[in-house]
């Protein structure tokens, strides 16, 4: 079931509405991505569907090897030997395309292409090496350590534009506008090599980098976890003013829940290789159905909160060659019973744009308290 649009409920099914407003740029469905192992088969994505929609931010959250960066790589795919993916990964144009950006017609002439969709598991490697820089771009966890130390930052954009036969004086002009929204300056940055810059002007330099094709969605992986907090938090406001100016869809991984807070428009949660919670970023952070979610949310730090009041998440991450029946939350959460551990719970609306996994909504929201000093306002996004 793809988790784009919001969902009317009857009891505890729900059944997916279709909104004409919603303009959808990627969608996944019964995504899965399998690696053998000596132990057995081992799921890393596990059924996943969900719609991307044009111009949000969407943040994808959880703790480490939940899934997240499989998603990523899914969404272009990019997942690396022996894993194997299948389902349908699936790339919609704007339907308002210019001179500037291609059609679906003009797009690498790939031999994917629908009447309106490109088939992303379909296409060669060829195609699939256009596709990733031109209308998905990616910047990858700790990719700060990516660029060539022997060569300035302009010799990687020349490269790049050329790999690509793109004009480079036309691309470089697009580069210098990207600097600026960055603030980063022109001139100094592209004559520098990479030990003469900072982490976070290494950063916003990759981040350059990844749009120089003007992609229509960036996908970013864990992409401030090596800068500090001030750093962190001025990307952060960068991204927003990104996507405003050159009319992105950003799709940003990251394990810090709080981070994402004044960023996103919808929050994923993924848990066991799967998303348990999707919505609208205020409707998750103040009413979280899910009781990984909100046991996430009471594990963070809060300014107003007394110390003690933090609490771990008992309990270890699945195994992923052995998943548990049922929730596969259910060894860990406190409210599940028999039923958690035989069935697996479907999507079931929360409130408008935000659905949940979980038999016991109500109950969780009731009984699973937490501490909420980051949620968002409208001037924050």
């Amino acid at each position: 079931m793809a988790i784009g649009q919001p969902n009317q409920s009857t009891d505890e099914e729900t059944t997916e509405t279709e909104d004409p407003d919603d303009d959808i740029v990627m969608s996944v469905e019964d995504a899965r991505v399998q690696f053998g192992m000596s132990r057995g088969q081992a799921w890393v994505l596990n059924d996943v569907s969900l719609d991307v929609r044009r111009e949000e931010i969407l943040a994808v959250v959880g703790e480490s090897g939940s899934g997240k960066s499989m998603f990523a790589a899914a969404l272009m795919d990019a997942v690396e030997d022996p894993g194997h993916l299948s389902g349908d990964v699936t790339y919609y144009p704007r339907e308002d395309e210019t001179d500037d950006t291609p059609s679906a017609d003009q797009i690498g002439s790939y031999d994917a292409v629908g009447d309106d969709s490109i088939d992303v598991l379909g296409m060669s490697e060829g195609e699939l090496s256009n596709f990733r820089w031109e209308e998905v771009s990616m910047v990858f966890q700790g990719a700060m350590n990516s660029f060539n130390p022997t060569m300035k930052i302009k010799g990687h954009f020349h490269e790049t534009i050329q790999a690509h036969n793109a004009v480079l004086e036309e691309r470089m002009e697009h580069v210098r506008d990207l600097f600026e929204a960055l603030h980063l300056d022109p001139d100094r940055v592209m004559n520098s090599y990479p030990h003469e810059l900072s982490g976070g002007m290494k950063q916003r330099a990759l981040i350059a980098l990844a749009l120089v094709l003007e992609p229509e969605v960036l996908v970013m992986d864990e992409p401030t976890a090596a800068l500090d907090l001030l750093m962190q938090r001025s990307i952060i406001s960068m991204l927003r003013e990104l996507r405003d100016e050159f009319e992105l869809t950003i799709v940003f991984i990251t394990h810090d829940l709080p981070l994402v807070a004044g960023l996103s428009d919808r929050i994923g949660v993924m848990y066991s290789f799967e998303f348990i919670e999707v919505g609208d970023t205020r409707s998750l952070l103040k009413n979280a159905g899910h009781p990984y979610t909100r046991a996430l949310l009471r594990s963070v730090p809060s300014i107003d909160s007394d110390i003690d009041e933090m609490e771990p998440i008992e309990g270890a991450r699945p195994d992923p060659v052995n998943i548990p029946t049922g929730c596969s939350f259910h060894p860990r959460c406190p409210i599940a019973d028999d039923r958690c551990e035989i069935e697996d719970p479907d999507l079931v609306t929360v409130d408008d744009d935000h659905q949940a996994a979980c038999f016991y909504s109500d109950q969780a929201r009731n009984e699973l308290s937490y501490s909420l000093d980051h949620g968002t306002t409208e001037d924050d996004r």
